[in-house]
C-alpha cells in the first residue's frame, strides 16, 4: 500500500502553513488597497475552456493537463491556470454588463499540471493572480505590474528583475509571425520536434523553447519590436512611461513571448536574482489578452493579468533570508491538576475563548511540571494555575511569563484581568 503523497504534491505542515497565511493575508490587504475583489472558480472546467482559452498549440494543453471523462461522458480538466477560468466566469455571469468597469479581480487557486517536478515547480501548485477585464488603457498594464511588484517588495524581496515586452496588436503579431516562419524554416530540421510543430501552429513559441534556446538561429531571430505598427509602439511607450513615473525599473526583452496563445501587447515576467535561488528564476508572469473573452463566447473585451506562484514566492523569501514576522506565541495556557479542577478548567478555557482570548490547556493528563514545559513550548504570554486549594477559594494564580510576576485573582474576574493585561501589552 502506497501511503505517500503523489509525486509532484506536498503537504503544508502547521509550521509552514503560518507562513502561507501571513503571505496570503498580506496579499489580500494589498489587493484591497488597489481595489481588487476576490473571485473563486471551480477546481475543474469543461476541457474546451482551456483548449479555446489557453490554445491547442501550448504545452499546457498538449502535454500537461489532467483531463478525465465524467459519468456523463463529458470531458473535464483540473484547471492548469487561472485566466481562462476567470474569463469563463466573466462571460457566464455577464460581468461585462455591470455598471462599474473595468472588473478588477484577484484569486488564490490550486492549479494542476503534469510536468516533471522540480524545486518550486509541482504538479499541484498554488497561485495568486489578478485579472482586469474591460479596459484597454495602458495605465492598467502599469497598475497590474505595480501590484505584483508591491507584493514582493512589501514582503521584503529586493533581488528582483522586471522584464517586459510587447507582442503588439493582431496586425503586428501576424507580421512578426510570418517573419519568424521565414527565419526558422531553413533550420526546421535542426529544431526539436516540438519547435517543428510550433513553427506551423504558433511560431512565437519557438523563442520560448528551452531545448533549442542555444541554437544559433535563436540569436539572429527577428525582434518583435521591429514589427510593431505605430499604434502598438505608442501603446508600449505609454506602458514604459507609466512604469518610469512609478519608479519601477524594467528591462525590455524582445524574446519574451510567454507560453500561452492569448497574449497580445504587454507581456512581462518578474524574476529573482537572489544568489542560490535556482535555475528557474521566474516568480510571476502575465500580460494582456484582448481577444480571450471573445474566444470564450463573450463580447470583445480587453483584459490583462498575471499569475504568481506562492511556492516560488516562499522560496525567494528563503533565498534572501527574509524572516516573516510570524507570531508563534499564544495569549494564555491554563494549568490544572485534579479531576474537579479539570472540570473548571474546561469551563474556563471555553469562557476565555468566547471573549477573544487565545488559550490552550493540557489534554494528556500530565503533571504540573510537564504542563509548565508545554506552556514554554507554546510561548504563552501568561499561565493560569488552578489547583484544588485555589478551586476551593474560587481563585486562580496568574503568572506573567515575561516578567515572572505572579498574582492571585478571583475566578470570576480572571477573564477581565487577562484581557486587560493583553490589551496593556499591545499598547506598549
Amino acid at each position: 500500500m502506497n501511503i505517500k503523497a503523489p509525486r509532484g504534491t506536498a503537504d503544508v505542515l502547521p509550521q509552514d502553513a503560518q507562513k502561507w497565511q501571513f503571505v496570503e493575508n498580506k496579499i489580500k490587504n494589498i489587493c484591497d488597497q488597489f481595489h481588487y475583489k476576490e473571485i473563486r472558480t471551480p477546481l475543474f472546467e469543461h476541457t474546451e475552456v482551456f483548449q479555446r482559452g489557453v490554445g491547442d498549440s501550448t504545452d499546457i494543453v498538449q502535454k500537461e493537463m489532467y483531463t478525465f471523462e465524467d459519468r456523463g461522458g463529458r470531458s473535464l480538466t483540473l484547471r492548469p491556470e487561472g485566466t481562462a477560468s476567470v474569463a469563463r466566469a466573466f462571460v457566464q455571469n455577464k460581468m461585462y454588463g455591470e455598471p462599474s468597469q473595468p472588473i478588477k479581480l484577484f484569486y488564490f487557486m490550486q492549479m494542476f499540471r503534469y510536468e516533471r517536478p522540480q524545486q518550486g515547480r509541482m504538479r499541484q501548485l498554488n497561485q495568486f493572480g489578478v485579472e482586469v477585464l474591460g479596459s484597454a488603457d495602458p495605465a492598467v498594464d502599469a497598475e497590474v505590474i505595480d501590484l505584483a511588484m508591491t507584493v514582493y517588495q512589501e514582503l521584503g524581496l529586493s533581488s528582483l528583475k522586471l522584464v517586459i515586452n510587447s507582442l503588439g496588436d493582431a496586425e503586428s503579431r501576424e507580421d512578426y509571425r510570418n517573419a519568424l516562419i521565414t527565419h526558422f524554416t531553413p533550420h526546421r530540421e535542426e529544431l526539436c520536434s516540438d519547435c517543428q510543430n510550433r513553427l506551423d501552429q504558433n511560431p512565437l513559441r519557438v523563442l520560448d523553447c528551452k531545448t533549442d534556446r542555444n541554437h544559433p538561429a535563436m540569436g539572429t531571430a527577428p525582434s518583435i519590436l521591429d514589427y510593431l505598427n505605430d499604434e502598438s509602439r505608442e501603446y508600449f511607450d505609454k506602458v514604459k512611461e507609466y512604469l518610469t513615473l512609478m519608479g519601477i525599473s524594467y528591462e525590455v526583452d524582445p524574446n519574451l513571448v510567454r507560453g500561452l496563445d492569448y497574449y497580445n501587447h504587454t507581456a512581462f515576467e518578474i524574476m529573482s536574482e537572489a544568489e542560490g535561488f535556482g535555475a528557474i528564476t521566474t516568480l510571476a508572469g502575465g500580460g494582456r489578452y484582448n481577444g480571450l473573452v471573445n474566444q470564450l463566447g463573450g463580447p470583445d473585451t480587453p483584459g490583462i493579468g498575471f499569475g504568481m506562484g506562492i511556492e516560488r514566492l516562499l522560496m525567494a523569501l528563503d533565498a534572501e533570508n527574509q524572516q516573516l514576522p510570524i507570531d508563534e506565541t499564544i495569549d494564555c495556557y491554563l494549568i490544572a491538576v485534579g479531576e474537579e479542577v479539570e472540570k473548571e478548567a474546561v469551563r474556563l478555557v471555553h469562557e476565555l475563548r468566547k471573549n477573544g482570548i487565545q488559550v490552550d490547556k493540557d489534554y494528556q493528563g500530565r503533571k504540573m511540571k510537564a504542563q509548565f514545559k508545554a506552556a514554554d513550548r507554546y510561548q504563552a504570554k501568561m499561565v493560569l494555575i488552578l489547583g484544588e486549594d485555589e478551586l476551593k477559594k474560587q481563585v486562580i494564580n496568574l503568572k506573567d511569563m515575561e516578567t515572572g510576576e505572579q498574582i492571585e485573582v478571583s475566578i470570576q474576574s480572571v477573564v477581565d484581568t487577562v484581557a486587560g493585561k493583553l490589551q496593556g501589552g499591545r499598547e506598549k
